[in-house]
């Protein structure tokens, strides 16, 4: 077994005590690797791996500067790993032996601080997920801001999954013996980093965290949450907020297919914001603002009082243009103060961000001012009282200089005249370095030498230089040689050394003095931590309100009226992102679901605007419901609870799931969870298998959602069987799309029409696509003789899926393979992946064979 020098088995000890993280390793002014940390970290962050002297044998390691050690940690973050800092705890001069060194901090995708490391305009939650008998507890923390909320569900890890997608979860902690299925699920869907928490119980000094909360399952799932964030910190956490209980039954429900399909915060296409509704309502002015709208976004009203609040608010930034122009300007001087607060309580704030504190706060009287020259109430009380700010404002500007510098240790921090101790210091230094100024200009007086100058260095101090052309002019019974040069030589005299001790000693006490003073400053403040970050969320909503406005008057938007009854009428509604890109050639469309209509059957071509416009409907409720106003000339709306889509074709096929599958799936959680207040857009339900099969799964949940339902319903199809449900279904409406044809030609007038639509102008649109002319002149020859009906093409194909789908009936040419017919009926086709099923078959193929 090998022997290790002392250095390196003090490494391995503390390394087996983080066995999944990256330890770096402080050996003066660089962070080292060994070993397979060494290995990995090389090729992750493409640095040179070389090898060190352990003992007996060389092993791998690399290693990064001290100074410049946050961007490769980011790098390693961004990548999902986790990062323990190891710090040398003694001062090396008086250590014996090897420098004691503990880990100081863990730092994890969801435990990010340094402002570096984070985007401004997102939260970066840490979550935790606790399962009970009945329900699931998921807890948030948001390290950087201080905020931390719970909610409970009842129900499918689906729901849980679809509260986690689209918010900002880099991280979440589960329990050692979490549902292996589970955790899969969230690796898949989610793309977080997975960790560990057994413990669940608060330490007393944090209990007031939770004193909201009366559920002990709330209270153990944040607690997990609480003791991995506490344990991988090792810091105090006063800066936590108190844990906000949601109730997310009073928001409208978006599973993560919604999300997914209506592009609400990330474009299905490259997960960017480009093209999606965030990007068209984002014209927030604060960092806090940006990221209270995507919490609004992800979390739509369902109370009409707090909808129609909002809409008021919104409308009155609207109306006055000038004072909220005012408002917006001034906000652009506020800086983040929620993550500001954090820094301060996570003592990794400077002298620079504390200026930043108090310039945003130099903003608020004249802010209050203006929003106070707004009539209405509801604006007014949004900025709360402000006074307890001046408190702050006047010590930051006692004590601070305007431009400090961005280290806190090395003085130049806090102004003259706050502290009378410092001002002596700084007086001692400036004499003496006035003294050593006069002390240069005599010299050269009295030598006669105008080359004579006093330096001063942090190795050597301070000294006279002297050319060597006139050392002949230096008295050397009084002149102490210092350092020799190339072409001088440097001296001390006795009054210089004497006058060097009290000018660094002076230097010396400043600095150290400064820094104490400042971190008394820091320790004041952060007793005001609680009233900033008050202050901080409603200068967030303020910015998100003035943001609605913005955008609703730069568009056109209408403010919506709500009702209670489920009407829902909008003349002239357009989609909120398409129509940025189409501007005046976009087509507006009217939507009328009165109580005697639930269900809209749409019919017509591809690529003339039946998704656009089923989205729009489900963007316009959103937008209504997080307080906008709407895309259109006029609108009524309900409040829907919950918004279910089937849009567009998507797999699964990592978890062996296809597109067909998905969409049942997709379809199933709509119709198990929608109620007659929700909304639902399904787009070419039954595609994805034969035609028959197709049709009848497209009926019977048509149907449904008619007779047990009763949602708002926009159901596109190609079926165009579908459209004599108008005939039996009362609350069932035919629409179609516009479609222009002159002489074999075809123009998408995406105008939707009441009424059902003539043909599906399938072989037109593979025209537009430029399929080759042979293929579309024999898909017409085709199309013309299967609507005809007499053809042997057409009853062929009829025969024989009719003859496959009919109970027991048996193939004409299945004579002896009975057997091969028993496997095939006992196969669970929905639980195959389509690996699955081939193998199979093939296997079926080759007995029959």
């Amino acid at each position: 077994m090998a022997k290790y020098t002392p250095m390196i088995e003090q490494y391995l000890q503390v390394k087996s005590e983080y066995k999944d993280e990256f330890l770096f390793f402080r050996l003066g002014d660089f962070y080292e690797l060994f070993f397979d940390d060494a290995l990995k970290a090389a090729k992750e962050l493409e640095i040179t791996l070389t090898k060190r002297d352990a003992g007996n044998e060389k092993i791998p390691m690399c290693g990064v500067p001290f100074h410049s050690a946050e961007s490769y940690i980011k790098t390693l973050i961004d990548k999902g790993y986790k990062v323990a800092i190891c710090e040398q705890v003694e001062d090396p001069q008086t250590a014996k032996g090897v420098v004691k060194r503990e880990v100081v901090q863990v730092i994890t995708p969801g435990t990010i601080m340094e402002g570096k490391m984070l985007d401004e305009t997102e939260n970066n939650f840490i979550a935790s997920i606790t399962h009970s008998a009945t329900s699931f507890v998921i807890a948030y923390t948001d390290l950087s801001t201080g905020e931390c909320s719970v909610s409970q569900m009842a129900g499918r890890f689906k729901d849980v999954l679809s509260e986690l997608y689209n918010r900002p979860v880099k991280e979440i902690v589960v329990s050692e013996n979490f549902n292996e299925d589970y955790k899969h699920s969230l690796i898949h869907y989610l793309n977080v980093t997975l960790s560990f928490q057994d413990k669940s119980e608060i330490p007393e000094d944090y209990l007031y965290l939770v004193e909201n909360l009366e559920d002990v399952h709330l209270v153990e799932g944040f607690g997990r949450l609480f003791q991995y964030i506490y344990h991988s910190q090792k810091r105090y956490l006063t800066h936590l907020q108190r844990v906000e209980y949601i109730p997310i039954e009073q928001f409208m429900k978006l599973d993560l297919y919604s999300k997914r399909n209506l592009e609400l915060m990330e474009s299905i296409r490259d997960h960017s914001q480009k093209g999606t509704l965030l990007s068209v309502l984002d014209q927030t002015s604060t960092a806090m603002g940006a990221r209270r709208l995507k919490k609004w976004l992800d979390r739509p009203l369902l109370s009409k009082d707090a909808i129609e609040r909002r809409h008021e608010q919104v409308e009155s930034f609207m109306v006055h243009f000038f004072e909220r122009e005012e408002i917006r300007e001034r906000l652009k001087q506020v800086y983040d103060l929620e993550r500001l607060s954090g820094r301060v309580s996570y003592g990794n704030v400077n002298a620079r961000d504390l200026i930043q504190l108090k310039k945003s706060l130099s903003v608020l009287p004249s802010l209050k001012q203006v929003l106070d020259q707004i009539e209405s109430h509801s604006v007014t009380s949004l900025l709360g009282d402000i006074s307890v700010f001046q408190e702050i404002y006047d010590l930051l500007n006692r004590s601070i200089h305007d431009e400090p510098p961005i280290s806190i240790t090395e003085g130049d921090i806090i102004k003259d005249g706050f502290n009378a101790q410092l001002d002596e210091y700084r007086e001692a230094s400036r004499n003496g370095k006035a003294w050593v100024a006069q002390l240069e200009a005599s010299e050269r007086e009295r030598l006669g030498v105008k080359s004579l100058k006093v330096g001063y260095n942090k190795v050597f101090g301070y000294y006279i230089e002297v050319t060597k052309a006139n050392l002949n002019q230096i008295d050397l019974s009084r002149y102490e040689r210092k350092q020799t040069l190339a072409n001088a030589e440097r001296f001390i005299t006795p009054e210089l050394k004497e006058k060097e001790r009290l000018i660094l000693e002076a230097k010396e006490k400043s600095t150290s003095l400064e820094y104490e003073l400042f971190i008394k400053i820091r320790e004041q403040i952060k007793e005001y931590i609680p009233v900033i970050q008050k202050l901080a969320e409603q200068i967030s909503k303020i910015d998100v309100l003035i943001s609605l406005a913005v955008v609703s008057e730069q568009n056109n938007y209408i403010k919506p009226i709500l009702n209670e009854e489920q009407n829902l009428h909008i003349e002239d509604g357009r989609h909120p992102v398409v129509e940025q890109v189409m501007q005046d050639q976009f087509v507006p469309n009217n939507i009328e679901m009165e109580q005697d209509t639930n269900i809209l059957l749409i019919t017509g071509p591809n690529m003339a605007g039946k998704s656009t416009y089923m989205r729009q409907l489900g963007l316009i409720a959103i937008m209504s419901q997080i307080g906008c106003f709407v895309p259109a000339t006029h609108a009524i709306l309900p409040v829907f609870d919950q918004v279910f889509t089937r849009i567009g074709a998507a797999d699964d096929l990592v978890s062996g799931q296809s597109t067909f599958m998905v969409e049942m799936l997709e379809a199933e959680h709509a119709v198990s969870h929608a109620s007659s207040k929700s909304l639902i857009l399904f787009d070419e339900i039954g595609r994805g298998t034969s035609t028959y099969d197709g049709i009848a799964l497209a009926q019977s949940i048509v149907e449904h959602l008619h007779d047990h339902v009763g949602a708002k319903t926009l159901f596109a199809t190609h079926y165009h069987e579908l459209t004599d449900l108008e005939n039996t279904l009362s609350q069932l409406r035919n629409v179609h799309v516009e479609v222009d044809e002159e002489d074999g030609e075809v123009v998408f007038l995406h105008h939707i029409k009441p009424g059902k639509a003539d043909q599906s102008y399938g072989v037109h649109v593979a025209k537009l696509a430029k399929l080759p002319e042979d293929i579309i002149n024999r898909a017409n020859e085709l199309l013309a003789s299967f609507e005809n009906g007499d053809t042997k093409d057409s009853n062929q194909i009829q025969e024989e899926q009719m003859t496959l789908f009919e109970g027991e009936t048996k193939p004409k040419h299945d004579h002896g393979h009975e057997d091969v017919v028993n496997e095939l009926k006992q196969l669970n086709l929905l639980n195959m992946t389509p690996m699955d099923a081939m193998n199979v078959l093939y296997q079926l193929q080759k007995k029959i064979d």
